[in-house]
């Protein structure tokens, strides 16, 4: 029996057990502290940033893959040197986890992307915003996530603060223009180390303060489909991508889309596939990292919408709702994620499939409602 190891044990690796226990996988999960969302896979607490930790964790497992890209490139670099299996390997890992490095990356590959520029100065700023202004997009090219790490500014002052501990940022600052969108897409494909390659259908999502509230699969009316899964399959055999990734999209007013940011492991805007498709997004991945024969990725309906579950306070956990919201809406699916409430957490999401999507959003808004006790 073939037994993955998990760094990180927050919803993703929790999402990931029963796919592996449908699959006759052993999941381990290397978490941080004790009570994790995954709590149930834990076979050991303690420091990613420890070479000796994980070095004994790999020890008891076949591969090591993640639940996020936190995982400095250099201890993964000395645990391949030793011949423990990562996937996806360093090589391909610090495209997620340093935006300038993507960005450099995949103008090599001729991909398309906002206007960018690294920066390290005030003048080099005021130059970007003198051009592309008369906003423009600054980011931290490490450590941000779920809008985190991003500020849009119309003067350097706006990030005075950044750039007076830069160092902290890998010594320089992701400049992007502002893409005037109509839209934004995710486009979650897998790839096994064989070369074998498949991607779900291309997603709507939409955000609230930056973090994702609903997806739509697939997306309605778009014409980017084709030339969203060329894009990914671009990056996945350019970068050597093993498992799940997603790739966020800009779909812009002039019509194109525009590579946002990477995930290389399974993703928000994925969630809908253990619902709604052939094979999720977590056998996919654990079928990748493996590198078994990939799932058919088909959905198994018209349309599915995902709604995520979003933490409105310290005491509704939204469990406690249950009983009232499954009696009036038998037709979704809950997934919690056992953690403690907190404001703008990702606490659950809901899924729906069906045929009208206007009567599928509208269902899922009124049932999280509930949920948030409105």
């Amino acid at each position: 029996m073939p037994v993955v190891g998990v760094i990180g044990a927050g919803q993703l690796a929790r999402m990931t057990q029963p796919a592996a226990i449908a699959l006759g996988i052993t999941l381990k999960v290397f978490g941080e502290a004790e009570g994790s969302s995954a709590h149930q896979a834990v076979t050991k607490v303690g420091d990613y940033n420890d070479f000796d930790q994980l070095a004994e964790f790999a020890k008891t497992v076949d591969v090591i893959t993640f639940d996020h890209e936190h995982v400095p490139t250099a201890i993964l670099e000395k645990l391949v040197s030793q011949g423990i299996k990562v996937n996806p390997g360093p090589n391909a890992l610090k495209h997620a986890q340093n935006k300038l490095t993507m960005r450099r990356k995949l103008t090599e590959l001729g991909l398309p992307q906002p206007i960018w520029k690294a920066a390290k100065t005030e003048a080099e700023i005021a130059e970007f915003l003198a051009n592309h202004g008369p906003k423009i997009v600054v980011k931290t090219p490490i450590g941000g996530y779920d809008g985190k790490g991003v500020r849009v500014i119309s003067q350097t002052l706006e990030v005075s603060d950044w750039l007076a501990k830069i160092d902290s940022f890998g010594g320089e600052l992701l400049l992007e223009e502002k893409v005037d969108f109509v839209g934004e897409l995710a486009q979650l494909s897998a790839r096994n180390p064989s070369g074998e390659f498949r991607a779900w259908p291309l997603v709507a999502t939409f955000q609230e303060a930056g973090v994702c509230s609903e997806v739509v699969a697939p997306a309605p009316a778009s014409e980017h489909h084709a030339k969203a899964e060329q894009i990914a399959k671009s990056i996945a055999e350019g970068l050597g991508v093993v498992g799940v990734m997603a790739v966020e999209l800009f779909q812009s007013r002039s019509g194109e889309i525009l590579v946002n940011e990477l995930a290389m492991r399974p993703h928000n805007s994925g969630h809908f596939s253990i619902d709604a498709a052939i094979t999720s997004q977590f056998e996919q991945h654990l079928r990748g990292v493996l590198d078994l024969p990939l799932g058919e990725t088909s959905s198994t309906s018209k349309f599915a919408v995902m709604i995520n579950l979003l933490g409105v306070d310290s005491e509704n956990d939204f469990v406690r709702h249950y009983p009232k919201a499954m009696a009036m809406f038998p037709q979704i699916k809950f997934h919690m994620y056992e953690k403690a409430p907190r404001q703008g957490r990702k606490m659950g999401h809901l899924t729906l499939q069906g045929e009208d999507l206007t009567e599928l959003l509208a269902t899922g808004r009124a049932c999280r409602d509930l949920l948030y006790n409105r």
